[in-house]
């Protein structure tokens, strides 16, 4: 079926061979603009200046502040987003629009291979909008964009960028250059980076040998460094290519990518183990768009990808777990023409992927070698009446699974969701959203079985898990005037069969069994951030902000949902003057002490981060950004509650961060 599908996609690619008048187009925005403008959910946008400031060592670091998400961190090697106590297949995270089709939704420890480093854009979707890339993404999705495939011509031939940061906490440099440009008709765009650090600063003692005592009693600690965290250097290198076709009917183009990661993870004290993993993934990308196809369509947006992606878990030097995941994904989107006040947008998405996680060194299966396919229609509707705005959104995502000694599994996840924005005045507005989210089990989820290196554990999936769906009811609220902003966000959630890893307080030849299963649980909390300004004046402009967030998650029989991120609240400080801008920013997590069974609570702390930045227009066409960042300043030795790590891997120590941002 997605080999049907192709041809269909490249159809807009085959119009623009017959147009050869050139015309500047406007810049694409992954998720349409029109819809974009009416989302009425809450969703984070980062770009230009802001997001050269937030950008870390991994997605999840980059989008750790942002209110109702926190960072599953494994060490400074690997971050995935958890928005609303949501993470893996729950985050959905893209590249462009289709997803990156790495490993980091399956088990924590694998990095994301997508890099905020190269990101123009970072977009977080809920609510109708979300359904137009996932069905099952109950968080949320986490959209990076790029200019890897260009979708204009640029006034010049040959512009870019180059960056340069380091940072104190494990001495680390990273380089990162981008060479774009174009003439008549064909545009171009280059990249790459280059990463490098070492062993990285924390503020105490690697592990908690006590809390470690009660989940790992047959561990003996021997090895445990105060003030840095062993074995978490890494090494990563990026490179792409892209080249389009633009005229005044749209544009096509492809792009290739080659990303090589070799980072490490903390160890677990006993002296006689470290794990290294040794990723690498090619990206093979096609992209096009098409303006006023047919009468019934606007425009027609395409993409095709292929992504090889691999990875193998070193142990002491000796070759563990091998993952790998081939895997071809098409979508085609067609805004369609209004129906009265009716627009919106139809789409249709394949994916086929070919997975497997094996012990190399005796062969044994992790994860059987599966087939996995899935093919999904959708449509996102949206009009308006009086003050009113409503979207209207609904996926079908029949998926399969084949894998190697099994019988074939089928499921078939329908999704929905309605939201309604209320403009009661031109200061305050309301919004109101129900959504259904339906998810099939992953492949691990299901089958996995054998221990795996990175996590320390044996992992132990089950077979009959069945269809994960969640109910989910937002509510928010928006007043803006010139002395007052503020935002507010409850969420209800109802998961039903909800799917979870957990420790059993078993044990397989004296390693913890991490078993997956099923039950209800339900999920509430709320996001609240208001923004006073203080002042505004020939001084400069002054603004106090206050923000807190808050997830839990709770199980029908009253057991806790395992990994939840804790109660945060702060204040912060932002501060601009012509070209200078800072902010002085506080966080306090209180105490997690709703924790899963046969796991740890963690300490609150207090998070102290600085920064600043000051723009240099150094010619007419060239603009240096220079900027100065202090994190954790008061050097706590920070335990993640939403880590599978957090009593063997604290968060970074005290430490600064130096660099530049030049464009030209």
């Amino acid at each position: 079926m997605l080999k049907n599908a192709v041809p269909l996609l490249l159809v807009p690619s085959i119009a623009l061979a017959f147009e050869s008048s050139v015309t500047e187009l406007e810049a694409v925005i992954v998720t349409p603009p029109k819809i974009q403008s009416q989302i009425t959910l809450p969703n984070a946008v980062l770009s230009d200046d802001e997001l050269a400031m937030k950008i870390g060592n991994s997605i999840g670091d980059t989008l750790k502040n942002e209110l109702g998400i926190s960072n599953q961190s494994f060490g400074p090697g690997v971050g995935t987003p958890v928005i609303r106590g949501q993470s893996g297949a729950r985050v959905k995270v893209l590249s462009n629009g289709i997803g990156s089709n790495d490993a980091s939704s399956i088990s924590p420890d694998h990095a994301s291979s997508v890099e905020p480093l190269l990101a123009e854009r970072i977009e977080v979707l809920r609510g109708p909008a979300a359904l137009l890339y996932s069905g099952g993404a109950m968080g949320g999705i986490v959209n990076v964009v790029d200019n890897r495939i260009p979708n204009r011509i640029t006034d010049k031939v040959l512009g870019g960028g180059l960056e340069q940061r380091f940072d104190s906490t494990s001495d680390e440099t990273s380089t990162t250059m981008k060479i774009e440009g174009g003439k008549n008709q064909l545009a171009y765009h280059l990249d790459g980076f280059y990463r490098h650090r070492n062993n990285m600063d924390i503020g105490g003692s690697g592990i908690d040998s006590a809390k470690v005592g009660i989940t790992d009693p047959s561990l003996t600690v021997v090895d445990n460094p105060k003030g840095y965290l062993n074995n978490t250097g890494a090494e990563a290198i990026s490179g792409s290519a892209g080249l389009s076709w633009v005229a005044t009917s749209g544009f096509a183009g492809i792009s290739i990518n080659n990303l090589d990661n070799n980072y490490g993870i903390a160890p677990n004290g006993n002296g006689d183990e470290k794990v290294r993993i040794a990723l690498r993934q090619q990206k093979y990308d096609f992209k096009s768009e098409l303006n006023n196809p047919f009468k019934f369509a606007k425009n027609i947006r395409t993409r095709l990808g292929y992504t090889d992606y691999q990875h193998t878990e070193i142990a002491n030097g000796e070759a563990g777990a091998f993952y790998s995941n081939k895997s071809y994904e098409s979508r085609l989107e067609i805004d369609h023409q209004d129906f009265g006040i009716v627009h919106g947008i139809v789409g249709f998405q394949a994916q086929a992927s070919d997975f497997n996680a094996i012990e190399k060194l005796t062969g044994e299966s992790i994860v059987p070698r599966s087939d996995i396919n899935s093919y999904s229609a959708f449509v996102l509707e949206s009009f308006e009446l009086g003050s009113f705005t409503y979207q209207f959104g609904t996926r079908v995502e029949p998926t399969s699974i084949q894998p190697d000694g099994f019988a074939n599994l089928n499921y078939t996840p329908v999704s929905a969701s309605a939201s309604a924005l209320w403009k009661l005045d031109q200061r305050n507005s309301l919004n109101l959203a129900l959504t259904r989210s339906s998810r099939a089990p992953q492949v691990q989820e299901l089958l996995a079985n054998g221990y795996h290196d990175a996590t320390r554990s044996y992992e132990h999936g089950d077979l009959n898990l069945g269809l994960e769906t969640a109910y989910n009811l937002d509510l928010g609220y928006r007043f803006k005037t010139d002395w007052l902003r503020a935002e507010f966000d409850l969420f209800h959630n109802w998961a039903g069969d909800y799917i979870y890893q957990q420790r059993n307080g078993e044990f397989v030849d004296s390693v913890p069994v991490l078993q997956s299963a099923q039950a209800d649980a339900i999920f509430k909390g709320y996001e609240a951030k208001l923004i006073l300004p203080m002042m505004e004046n020939h001084y400069g402009l002054l603004d106090l902000t206050l923000f807190s967030d808050y997830t839990r998650g709770e199980f029908r029989n009253g057991a806790n949902v395992p990994r939840m991120p804790p109660l945060r609240y702060g204040v912060q400080l932002d501060y601009s003057n012509k070209k200078f801008s800072s902010y002085l920013r506080l966080t306090r997590a209180d105490d997690q002490s709703y924790i899963g069974e046969f796991d740890t609570t963690t300490a609150g702390y207090f998070l102290l981060n600085v920064g600043l930045n000051y723009q240099i227009k150094a010619t007419e066409n060239t603009k240096l950004m220079l900027f100065a960042k202090g994190n954790n300043l008061l050097n706590e030795n920070i335990r993640n509650a939403s880590s599978y790590l957090r009593n063997f891997a604290p968060e970074a120590g005290r430490g600064a961060e130096l660099g530049f941002r030049l464009s030209y």
